[in-house]
């Protein structure tokens, strides 16, 4: 689809010319309008976070709220209950859990760094078997150590999941043997785990994992509690969808968040941080694509260049948006500068097309 470069709401062009004359336009509205000119001599300066590829010597420290318990380098792992029966495994960077029951143990995601050593988890709380898997999705960073379980457990999936797990036909993500469209209630002696699907935005499939006994909830690649979400706001291919699932996640009676991510779980309060990243920098990218002009390019050389045009107004309205957030938010959020490019950009673009 060729990009929505216009602020007055035209989503969808036939031919690029449409793209430059709409725009052509705007950018004469803008230099006539009092309020425009306003808006452009109020923008803040060049940001002082490095772009996208520029080495940096050091990023921003990490606040220390953020870092969340140490882990044993000698084991590569640790864990923490949750509630009764349920477990946290993290290496740091990923997240998953198990569930202890009666007769056996589920295992919801299988991240394939530390995948080899979940049975070394389990084995620390029970010996039981592990007779279910949970797939929060089908993304290979969350799921990819499955093949690696041993047994032959029920593996349990959202259909979208199974639909792109049959695809991409990989061995070390093995296919769901029980899928579900909306929601799937897993009983297995005396635990209880509700599956819901809220709708795309991370991916298809993504789904919620709840455990009500325990008011943990696990759901994947939304909120990284304490941290600037990973890049492209977790790469979601949905983006408005993505921002309505942070809000809906302040309205759910968990107590506990297991986020995939990063080396905490998460509360109600790392959720709130989210939507108020979230909304700050959506109001920061919509003021920037109305104050920074379309054109013309700096070089009269790249006048026919049309893609040339358009990166130079996008870059500007990411610049813009960097510039913004920098001040409100780098000692607010850990990994601020590590990501802010990105999100700035995946912003600008789903405002433009979304």
């Amino acid at each position: 689809m060729l990009p929505n470069v216009c602020s007055g709401g035209i989503k969808s062009f036939g031919a690029l010319a449409l793209i430059m004359s709409c725009c052509a336009s705007t950018y004469a509205r803008a230099q006539q309008s009092p309020a425009a000119s306003d808006a452009a001599s109020a923008k803040p300066g060049v940001p002082d976070i490095a772009p996208i590829g520029v080495p940096v010597a050091k990023f921003l420290d990490i606040p220390e709220a953020a870092r969340g318990p140490r882990i044993d380098p000698s084991k590569g792992f640790r864990i923490e209950k949750l509630g009764e029966g349920l477990y946290l495994v993290t290496d740091s960077f990923y997240q998953s859990m198990f569930m202890v029951y009666e007769t056996g143990v589920v295992v919801v995601d299988a991240p394939p760094s530390y995948a080899g050593k979940i049975g070394q988890a389990i084995a620390s709380v029970t010996n039981k078997p592990v007779t279910h898997l949970i797939y929060s999705h089908a993304h290979i960073d969350h799921i990819g150590g499955a093949g690696t379980l041993g047994g032959h457990p029920i593996v349990i999936a959202q259909d979208e999941t199974a639909r792109l797990l049959r695809r991409a036909a990989d061995p070390d993500r093995p296919l769901p043997t029980v899928t579900f469209a909306k929601s799937y209630t897993l009983k297995v002696g005396s635990q209880l785990l509700e599956l819901s699907y809220p709708g795309n935005g991370h991916e298809p499939g993504n789904i919620q994992i709840y455990a009500p006994a325990q008011k943990t909830l696990m759901y994947v690649d939304v909120v990284f509690p304490g941290w600037i979400p990973f890049r492209r706001f977790g790469v979601a291919q949905d983006v408005p969808g993505y921002f309505q699932q942070v809000r809906d996640l302040d309205r759910h009676p968990f107590e506990k968040l297991v986020g995939g991510h990063v080396n905490r779980i998460g509360t109600h309060a790392d959720v709130k941080l989210q939507i108020a990243f979230d909304d700050d920098i959506k109001a920061a990218v919509g003021a920037a694509l109305k104050s920074e002009p379309f054109g013309p390019v700096p070089n009269s050389a790249d006048a026919g260049n049309q893609w040339a045009v358009i990166a130079d107004y996008t870059g500007r309205v990411a610049r813009t948006c960097v510039a913004t957030m920098t001040p409100r938010w780098k000692d607010r959020i850990a990994g601020f500068d590590t990501f802010i490019w990105d999100q700035c950009y995946a912003m600008e673009q789903s405002l433009r097309v979304d």
